[in-house]
């Protein structure tokens, strides 16, 4: 039986060495759960929406990586190797 890496809740690509945890629904919104991200992936997240626009996606991981700008980064990062880092442009 093989093992499953644990992959990273946005991107769902295999997480590397450095693991960042995510609130799906940002702790200033009364969040309290984690997800396991990358860091590239963390930073375009909250590079894309605000803490209120993310209380309003919640956990749906669906719809957040459906959004247009997060829709063309997934597809980008989609082929790079799981300890991938590049400058993260804030997208407002």
């Amino acid at each position: 039986m093989s093992e499953k890496l644990p992959t990273c809740w946005l991107c769902e690509r295999p997480l590397g060495r450095k693991v960042q945890w995510h609130h799906p629904v940002p702790k200033s919104k009364k969040g309290r759960e984690t997800v396991p991200v990358h860091p590239i992936c963390h930073k375009t997240i909250h590079a894309n929406f605000t803490n209120a626009e993310l209380a309003r996606f919640g956990d749906d991981r669906d719809r957040l990586a459906a959004a247009e700008d997060m829709a063309r980064f997934l597809r980008w990062i989609a082929d790079k190797p799981a300890d991938f880092h590049a400058p993260v442009k804030r997208a407002r």
